[in-house]
């Protein structure tokens, strides 16, 4: 059976594999998670020759799989964004956005390929970086299993990232604002949903932030904490023994969402949520039969006809 790629993706694939763009970014990719590998091993290595550690170098490794797995996550939410932000504005910029818009393609499977065609690049990344996450594996005593769940939440992350820069992409006509607004609403998921919460916590003088964290729940950087203690010590950010919030101090949904991994996968269910809504609104954005762009259209045509009276 032959599978039908999408046109796009196939488009945007082809284009990528004949750049040397592709093989200079797996080299500096791989350069950075080296560096941050090797910067890790000097900590560690001067942690454990420390007159008052107890613990010999084998104990501190399992922190390698955190260091690395951060760069990754680092690097991925800087570059997704700017990869799929030019994907609608280029087109406009190149003026071959109206060509792209009479193919047989959906709006939405225009969109949704942009993002699957993102998403692929960054596992060429993941990928060429597996050999060093391997030695983190290795020399540090994780389970394999976890190096799995790892990529998924790259994927995730990548498909979120790639939402967000497609969104932006579709209503931005030039790139460098697709991209200034991308990193807008970065701000916007990353840091003002701790807003509700730091506002219950002045309100209640410290005592309880109440159900606010389920806000987070849609914070890819709460995420990603949340994957690292589980991974780490089996327990949850919020109330679970020994994590940031005790059961005194949280709300009763918000305690047994977090039990075992609730929370996580829950979260992983509002990012893809999220991610969806960006996809869809952008994709509505893209239709050329929505009012709005019928509207702006025909006041385009009104303004180009007047003006070819006055000239006359």
């Amino acid at each position: 059976m032959k599978i039908r790629w999408n046109p796009i993706v196939k488009k945007d694939l082809q284009v990528t594999a004949r750049s040397m763009r592709l093989s200079w970014g797996l080299f500096a990719y791989d350069a950075v998670l080296v560096l941050a590998f090797l910067l890790a091993l000097a900590v560690i290595q001067a942690e454990s020759d420390s007159y008052y550690s107890s613990r010999n170098i084998y104990s501190y490794l399992i922190y390698l799989f955190p260091v690395l797995a951060v760069a990754q996550v680092c690097i991925v939410a800087l570059i997704v964004p700017i990869i799929t932000a030019s994907s609608i504005s280029g087109e406009k910029e190149r003026q071959t956005f109206d060509i792209m818009l009479t193919t047989c393609m959906s709006p939405f499977s225009i969109v949704l390929g942009k993002v699957i065609s993102a998403v692929i690049r960054i596992l060429f990344f993941v990928a060429a970086g597996m050999p060093v996450m391997a030695l983190a594996f290795v020399v540090g005593g994780l389970a394999w299993s976890s190096l799995v769940y790892f990529v998924l939440t790259i994927i995730l992350l990548s498909v979120l990232s790639g939402s967000i820069g497609i969104f932006c992409s579709s209503f931005c006509r030039r790139s460098i604002s697709a991209v200034v607004l991308s990193f807008a609403i970065y701000f916007v998921i990353y840091i003002l949903t701790f807003v509700p919460m730091i506002l219950n916590l002045l309100w209640t003088e410290g005592d309880s932030v109440g159900e606010t964290p389920l806000f987070l729940l849609f914070n890819p950087g709460v995420f990603f904490e949340e994957f690292f203690m589980q991974i780490m010590t089996g327990s949850s950010v919020f109330g679970a023994e020994g994590s940031t919030f005790s059961r005194g101090e949280v709300g009763f949904l918000t305690y047994y969402l977090s039990q075992g991994k609730v929370w996580m996968f829950l979260s992983a269910a509002c990012i893809l949520g999220l991610s969806l809504l960006f996809m869809i609104v952008a994709a509505w954005k893209v239709n050329p039969m929505n009012t709005t762009s019928i509207r702006t259209s025909g006041r385009k045509k009104l303004r180009n006809s007047k003006a070819e009276k006055n000239n006359v």
